[in-house]
């Protein structure tokens, strides 16, 4: 550990030279980025200096209702009337932070949760200017947003983006936003982990783990590394107290880039879909396959024509490796095909059941979407008016990534309006499983049993792993 007595004889002599070599002071404020660990008792500055400006404050508005459960039982209703309690409508304010990665086109990018909804968004400038952007780029899988001012001004600053082939666990790095509202600010860290995994914030799950101070308004801001690039977009902190405590995540700028690429080109982004189920092994299952490490990924369940089931990959399967390189668990099997452009070969290796070793170059495709979705908003006088549905495809059982429901197929529940629906407990992401005892496998079929009159309805759901009986009279 360096000596302060020497530290400060140091600064000293870096005075004294400055004084006596004339140095002027326009040319004395001039500093570099750190490149070692001598350069670094300097400054972080000229990173925030480049980097700073791009990044904004967000501020939102939204319409919310706030309905009382306690009305939507239709015993109560009988009494009071299905309309009996309207909602009641509140304006919600939010704040976060966003960073323009292309200044010609005005092109933000934030986190999708700060921005979800809002009917009314302004950006602020690092130079206090208030601009007004809409969303023109949502995904909610992996958290991200992408904003375009409704008239950029000439000359804003961006951050470049990263490819973040050459990020590693211990490079510094700052985050700057506007935490709690108090104005721009930039704490910096290192980088703990990348590829974090199973944190339980979005379906992906895909994050760089950094202990740079992260707090709520930090949302959408920016983690730099030295070059000034963008190497990833703070989302969310591990914490009991709402403050930092040293554990914060970032969506790595690689997604970042597909959005951009994807609110450039109108179209959603694809990824490679293997049609399984996929999940991590434990020490038993290691010990069967003859291997002294828990690492790889077992295949559950497989889908007939899917790519793994064409390779030669069966159920029960453990796949160990990607492009040569060893896969811990499927989160990273996951976080590494989502990086991959569709058409690109890869190499896959695995092992057979029996023990057997097998490599296979695959061919990365996205998911069909057949047989049709047909989303259907339902109507008429039954328990599930209201409800838009559709056929389980998948393309569509990607969209939702619930592994519950990862190959089966049948008719889904996407969104509720008003209606009855609602009223009776129906949520997004339960599957209509039968009518009256009738089995629906298709939008059609559950259209047909919902025409049919009855004085006792008896829906049959499956939300998650449970299976639920609602009776209507």
């Amino acid at each position: 550990m360096r000596s302060p007595h020497r530290a400060v004889c140091a600064f000293f002599i870096a005075a004294l030279f400055l004084m006596l070599g004339g140095v002027e002071p326009s040319q004395a404020q001039e500093r570099d980025v750190p490149e070692n660990g001598v350069q670094m008792q300097l400054s972080f500055a000229p990173v925030v200096k480049n980097t700073a400006p791009a990044v904004v404050n967000i501020y939102t508005k939204k319409v919310v209702e706030r309905r009382f459960q306690l009305f939507d039982d239709p015993f109560l209703q009988q009494f009071f009337g299905a309309n009996g309690f309207p909602a009641q409508k509140r304006v919600e304010n939010s704040l976060g932070s966003g960073v323009i990665v292309d200044g010609r086109k005005g092109l933000i990018v934030t986190n999708n949760h700060v921005v979800d909804g809002a009917q009314d968004i302004k950006i602020v400038l690092s130079d206090r200017r208030e601009l007004s952007a809409k969303i023109v780029h949502q995904d909610k899988k992996v958290d991200l947003a992408v904003l375009r001012l409704e008239t950029p001004p000439t000359s804003l600053p961006s951050v470049p983006l990263s490819d973040g082939s050459s990020l590693q666990v211990g490079d510094l790095v700052l985050a700057i936003g506007n935490p709690f509202g108090i104005g721009q600010t930039v704490t910096h860290g290192i980088v703990s982990a990348l590829a974090r995994t199973g944190i339980g914030i979005n379906d992906s799950g895909f994050f760089i783990q950094t202990d740079a101070a992260i707090n709520p308004g930090n949302s959408g801001g920016a983690l730099v590394n030295l070059r000034g690039e963008l190497v990833g977009i703070p989302t969310a902190i591990y914490s009991k107290s709402g403050g930092s405590n040293g554990i914060g995540f970032a969506t790595p700028a690689a997604l970042v880039s597909r959005a951009v690429q994807a609110a450039e080109t109108g179209k959603a982004p694809q990824r490679p879909w293997l049609g399984a189920v996929l999940r991590d092994i434990n020490q038993d299952d290691a010990n069967a396959f003859g291997i002294a490490i828990p690492r790889g990924v077992l295949v559950e369940q497989l889908v007939e024509q899917s790519p793994l089931a064409l390779a030669g990959v069966t159920t029960g399967s453990l796949i160990t490796a990607l492009n040569n390189e060893t896969l811990t668990d499927a989160g990273s099997l996951r976080f590494r095909l989502t990086l991959l452009p569709l058409g690109e070969s890869v190499t896959l290796e695995w092992l057979l059941p029996d023990g057997k070793e097998r490599r296979e170059t695959i061919r990365l495709i996205s998911a069909p979407d057949t047989p049709p979705q047909q989303r259907t908003q339902l109507r008429g006088n039954h328990p599930l008016q209201g409800a838009l549905v559709a056929n389980l495809n998948p393309a569509l059982r990607e969209e939702l990534a619930i592994p519950a429901l990862q190959l089966s197929t049948g008719v889904i529940v996407l969104e509720l309006g008003n209606g009855n629906a609602a009223r009776l407990g129906v949520q997004p992401g339960d599957k209509i499983v039968a009518i009256n005892g009738v089995p629906v496998d298709s939008v059609g079929t559950l259209e047909k049993l919902l025409r049919k009159e009855s004085a006792r309805w008896q829906i049959t759901l499956q939300r998650g792993s449970q299976t639920l009986n609602l009776v209507v009279r």
